[in-house]
């Protein structure tokens, strides 16, 4: 009894380990998020991967919120979304995709993965996570004015650039 005991403490500690290690994975996500959707009654209509690549914008940039480390959130291409991730949201960018973030405020830049949709707020254009607001240097000021670039498009057989 007591070596049975043993080995389901065991088998239980390892699952305890390897589980939160397999979230870091990732969905198995193919192709593109491109199709039109609706938020609070207004219709986006996403760019088709093609006419992504390159393309530039200025805008407002706001960071998300700290409130996801027991229970992460998830993004629209399903994946979780971790206090540690480096990830970025916007209305109509195809999705997932690799864009270059430049706050105007201080020069700085990073390279970032679109893989959600938002922010749904008047006048902001890209919403991102806490490290790339860190990144960017705009964490306590909660908001700057960046310039972002298209970089590719899609991930692995599916990527372009």
């Amino acid at each position: 009894m007591k070596r049975i005991l043993q080995q389901t403490l065991r088998l239980g500690l390892i699952a305890a380990i390897c589980l939160p290690l397999t979230a870091c994975l990732g969905p198995n996500f193919k192709g593109y998020k491109t199709k039109p959707y609706s938020i609070r009654g207004i219709r986006y209509h996403p760019m088709q991967p093609g006419d992504a690549i390159g393309h530039r914008e200025i805008g407002i940039a706001s960071h998300y919120s700290e409130h996801f480390l027991i229970f992460p959130g998830k993004t629209a291409t399903g994946e979780k979304l971790w206090p540690w991730t480096k990830v970025a949201a916007h209305k109509t960018l195809p999705i997932p995709c690799v864009i270059r973030v430049t706050n105007l405020k201080n020069g700085r830049t990073t390279k970032v993965r679109v893989n959600d949709r938002g922010p749904f707020i008047r006048g902001r254009m890209l919403d991102v996570t806490k490290p790339v607001a860190d990144d960017l240097g705009f964490t306590k000021q909660g908001l700057t004015n960046v310039k972002i670039e298209v970089l590719s498009v899609g991930d692995g057989p599916y990527r372009i650039r």
